[in-house]
């Protein structure tokens, strides 16, 4: 795969990502954050790709199913799920493959067993993770991040609702 791969998720300081397949905190800055990186180009005439689990899917409200100006990809084991508005996959290759040269970067956005599956493979470029300074009610959590990602780029800070957070951008040294 020639393209750029990154995880995107924010992350509590226990590495909690959410709580019944929901994100338990309510980060506007964080939002902004996330959807500028996933939908900006460089190049106007190719878009970026997401691809998140089925939990993941499911969770972002329908009214905002597909999001928009993105190729959305959702991976899952259910043979016969239907996702509208998403090409469904059943293998992270299957969802690669899909990165043909319409596609500039690609981004995984969870959820847990998503991140847990991918974040050791080759194609992995960066992981864009806002660390929240807070610990929250959590059962689902991201993996440690491995040594590989040593290099940390502080990429700018916010805070809401009292809560403060930064963007870090963690790629290979």
């Amino acid at each position: 795969m020639n393209h750029p791969v990154f995880h995107i998720v924010a992350i509590d300081n226990n590495n909690g990502i959410g709580k019944g397949d929901l994100m338990p905190w309510s980060l506007p800055g964080d939002m902004r954050f996330f959807q500028q990186k996933t939908t900006k180009t460089d190049d106007e005439n190719k878009q970026n790709m997401v691809i998140m689990g089925r939990t993941t899917w499911e969770s972002i409200p329908e009214k905002h199913r597909p999001l928009a100006k993105r190729k959305n990809v959702v991976l899952t084991r259910k043979k016969d799920y239907q996702a509208k508005g998403a090409t469904v996959v059943h293998s992270i290759e299957e969802a690669f493959d899909l990165a043909d040269n319409s596609i500039e970067r690609v981004y995984i956005m969870g959820g847990a067993s998503v991140y847990a599956h991918t974040i050791d493979r080759p194609e992995i470029t960066g992981l864009y993770v806002t660390h929240i300074d807070r610990i929250f009610d959590c059962d689902a959590f991201y993996p440690e991040i491995p040594p590989v990602f040593s290099h940390a780029e502080k990429l700018g800070e916010d805070e809401d609702n009292g809560i403060p957070y930064e963007f870090i951008l963690h790629t290979k040294a």
